[in-house]
């Protein structure tokens, strides 16, 4: 049985293309129970709970002087 290698074009989709990701550095994170529940009923219009936690984290890295 012949098994192709897909070192030399960069999987079996091709080689990967296309724009940089924005935010490439990924982490889980567990919260206390009820604080999704609180941050959904915080957003305004438009807003997801994710751009709400990333705004959050720059928000008190910058008052961290960081």
């Amino acid at each position: 049985m012949l098994i192709a290698s897909t070192a030399d074009h960069g999987g079996a989709s091709g080689p990967r293309v296309g724009r940089k990701l924005e935010y490439p550095e990924k982490r889980e994170v567990a919260l206390r129970e009820g604080t999704l529940a609180r941050i959904k009923a915080a957003l305004t219009d438009g807003e997801n709970q994710v751009s709400f936690m990333r705004d959050a984290i720059e928000s008190e890295l910058e008052r961290r002087g960081k």
